[in-house]
Order: structure tokens, then sequence, then C-alpha cells
């Protein structure tokens, strides 16, 4: 005689503890983190973020780099706060690629500096492509 143990989907079970909402804002959070820091950062240092603009070439530079700022810490918040989310993890992930376009362009590069952009440019594309999942998960419930 087989004994089974069901597994409960009301009580405090794997299943129930695993689906917990903290477990989800936890993830989008970690996610988020690096561009919340970033967008701290430069808001903090507003300075050093027109510096960074002007950097890589992007004019005028303090517009661009409130821009970035505005981007960087409204993004997450509609991500975490699941209002719009979708909006906010297209927006990242566009942000992201066109960021590592400019920021890792390995493709002109060789030796060590072309090895460390190539693979921080590959890194940005699969956190690119966490966001694009993100959006989708959140169209596909409507």
């Amino acid at each position: 005689m087989k004994h089974t143990v069901p597994i409960s989907t009301t009580g405090v079970g794997w299943r129930t503890w695993t689906s917990a909402p903290a477990w989800r804002t936890l993830g989008l959070l970690m996610l988020c983190s690096a561009y919340i820091q970033g967008g701290l950062d430069k808001a903090f240092d507003f300075p050093a973020a027109i510096a960074e603009m002007r950097h890589f070439g992007l004019a005028p530079a303090a517009p661009m780099a409130l821009l970035t700022i505005v981007g960087e810490l409204l993004a997450p918040l509609l991500i975490v706060s699941g209002m719009w989310r979708w909006a906010g993890a297209l927006y990242l992930g566009g942000f992201t690629v066109m960021a590592s376009l400019l920021a890792n362009p390995y493709w002109r590069m060789s030796g060590t500096e072309r090895f460390m952009n190539e693979n921080a440019f590959f890194e940005h594309l699969g956190l690119a492509g966490a966001f694009l999942l993100v959006a989708w998960l959140d169209l596909r419930k409507e």
C-alpha cells in the first residue's frame, strides 16, 4: 500500500511559502537594485552624473543626467509596486540595451579590454531579457 502525503494549498506548506508575495517583491527589488543604486548615486552627486553623460558623449549633459535619474528611480518603483509594471520593465530593458551598446562596445576592442566589455555586454543583455520576461508576464495576466 502506497502512502502519499497531500500538498496543502491552503495551509503553511512549501507551495504556500514559496509563492509568498514577499519573495516576488524581493526578486523584483534584486532585479532593479543596480538601477536604484545608480539613480540614487547620480541624484546625490549630480556633478558626477553630468560628468558621466559627457564621458559617453551625451548632450546636453545635465538634462540627460536628470532623465537618467528619473528613469532609474521611477521604473523600479513601477516594477516593484505593480503599477504599470510592464512599462517600467520595458523601459529598463530598453535602457539597459542602449546603455550597453554605448558603454560596452566590445566589437571595437581587443585583448583584456574586449574580454571584460564583452562579458559585461552579455550580462546586461541577460538582464534586459529578464525585464522583457517581467513585462510579458505582467501583460499576460491582464
